[in-house]
């Protein structure tokens, strides 16, 4: 792929103050696309905002709890403003919290199923109506959802976060459906990321000790990398380049597929 591959396109990316979101954000910009941070970390996704400007990149932060409908309008508007356009939505926040089925309790479920399920639902509803003929974007676009590997296996301890996750993968398909059927011109994908080692994913390993499924992290990470055929842990790197592909014209032919980038863990 050209290094520039995104030239002039302009990209919300959710959760994108830190970990993979940061990366995809990174990448986009990498590869020619303006970027505009959107997190409820503030100083953080101002900081991280303010890194890849320096970089010569076009970018902006704007606050944004995914959970909440009049954020997401402003927003969009945002993005719009400061960008000159919206044809990239990387839908990323999200929010991993551990239990075993026999301790789950409904305030972590609820928790889960508004910023994973809801979050990824409002955004698409809002590009959809910016990027559609008419909107206030209405050139197209391309929307990537993260789900995660743990919608394609069963890995104890994350029940209900698999359970979100899945929802992820079966409202892309829709959402595809739907944009095509109705001329938006727009694509939606999601990925399945394997486990990666970054804040969230390292305090997945240390709650997988917590429950009494591994005698300490160290153990917890080798027994993911024992069930991955490529024989490692992602990377922020491997995630945020197959986020650029599928918004890229490379994949301009590709919609309502998912996309593992896992090592082959979920095969």
């Amino acid at each position: 792929m050209s290094e520039k591959s995104l030239a002039g396109r302009k990209a919300l990316v959710t959760g994108g103050a830190r970990g993979i979101g940061a990366a995809i954000a990174e990448a986009l910009t990498n590869a020619g696309a303006s970027v505009m941070i959107g997190d409820i970390l503030v100083d953080l996704g101002k900081e991280t905002a303010g890194r890849l400007a320096k970089t010569g990149a076009k970018t902006g932060f704007v606050e944004l709890n995914v959970t909440d409908d009049a954020q997401w309008e402003k927003a969009v508007t945002a993005t719009i403003a400061t960008l000159g356009g919206y044809d990239i939505l990387i839908n990323n926040a999200g929010i991993e919290i551990t239990s075993l089925v026999v301790d789950l309790k409904a305030e972590d479920l609820r928790r889960m199923c508004d910023v994973n399920i809801v979050g990824t639902g409002l955004g698409m509803k809002h590009a959809f109506r910016a990027m559609r003929p008419g909107g206030g974007a209405g050139t197209g676009g391309a929307i990537v959802n993260i789900a995660s590997v743990a919608a394609t296996i069963a890995f104890p301890a994350i029940a209900g976060y698999s359970g979100t996750k899945s929802a992820v993968d079966r409202m892309t398909r829709v959402a595809a459906m739907e944009a095509g059927k109705l001329g938006y011109g727009v694509r939606i994908n999601c990925l399945y990321p394997g486990l990666v080692p970054t804040d969230m994913g390292m305090q997945l390993a240390n709650d997988i000790v917590a429950t009494g499924l591994a005698p300490d992290a160290d153990a917890a990470v080798a027994s993911v990398v024992e069930q991955t055929p490529l024989g490692r842990l992602g990377e922020v790197s491997d995630m945020a380049d197959a986020a650029v592909f599928l918004c890229s014209n490379e994949a301009r032919f590709i919609t309502g597929a998912g996309l593992p980038v896992d090592g082959g863990m979920g095969m």
